[in-house]
């Protein structure tokens, strides 16, 4: 992937009116073959701004050229800094959007962001972000490994933050268990987003 600018934050003066801009992180969860659907029905949400942030083993899960915005990963994080006045891309995108949306949330990437650990772009993202400002995230992993007791405790203290879960489904999963685990349906997720940009602009326009 070759490395871009990063996302510039608008002037103050520019920020009236300008589009309300969605990151999505993307982990290493067979649901991320559903990242191309979700991006494509959140373009379709009118004055809505779409970057991702992917994760190196999520990048398995689809392909690149499905995916019609801005992706970033880690070779970006370390290819765009050169040397000191360079802009720092985690925190450029932090600056940059006004809702992380993760989705799917692996159990690995849920373990990591409940301790603290910040050791790829999406991680750093996440670790650096203006509490002040939504962010979602969509759990997906095995029955198993969801109804694992450290689970529910990684899950609280995400809720703990300040982070807005969108629950797991109950289905057959791709591995052929059957319960819960399953990442959110794509309409329910948007819906959610959907909810989150109002709540914003009611709040521009007051």
């Amino acid at each position: 992937m070759e490395p871009r600018a990063p996302c510039q934050a608008a002037a103050p003066e520019a920020e009236a009116g300008r589009k309300f801009r969605v990151l999505v992180g993307v982990t290493g969860s067979v649901a991320a073959l559903k990242l191309p659907h979700l991006v494509s029905a959140l373009l379709e949400i009118p004055g809505l701004e779409v970057a991702v942030v992917t994760t190196e083993r999520a990048k398995h899960f689809y392909s690149l050229q499905d995916v019609h915005v801005t992706l970033y990963s880690d070779t970006d994080e370390w290819e765009m800094w050169k040397c000191r006045s360079d802009p720092v891309l985690h925190i450029e995108l932090r600056r940059w959007a006004d809702l992380l949306l993760i989705a799917p949330l692996d159990a690995n990437t849920l373990g990591k962001v409940a301790s603290g650990i910040c050791d790829n772009l999406l991680t750093c993202v996440i670790r650096a972000w203006d509490c002040s400002k939504p962010l979602l995230f969509c759990p997906a992993m095995n029955t198993a490994m969801w109804e694992h007791p450290v689970t529910a405790q990684h899950v609280a203290q995400l809720k703990a933050f300040g982070y807005i879960e969108i629950p797991c489904v109950a289905k057959k999963l791709v591995c052929g268990d059957h319960g819960l685990g399953a990442m959110a349906e794509v309409e329910s997720i948007v819906d959610k987003v959907k909810e989150v940009v109002s709540q914003h602009d009611g709040c521009q326009q007051r």
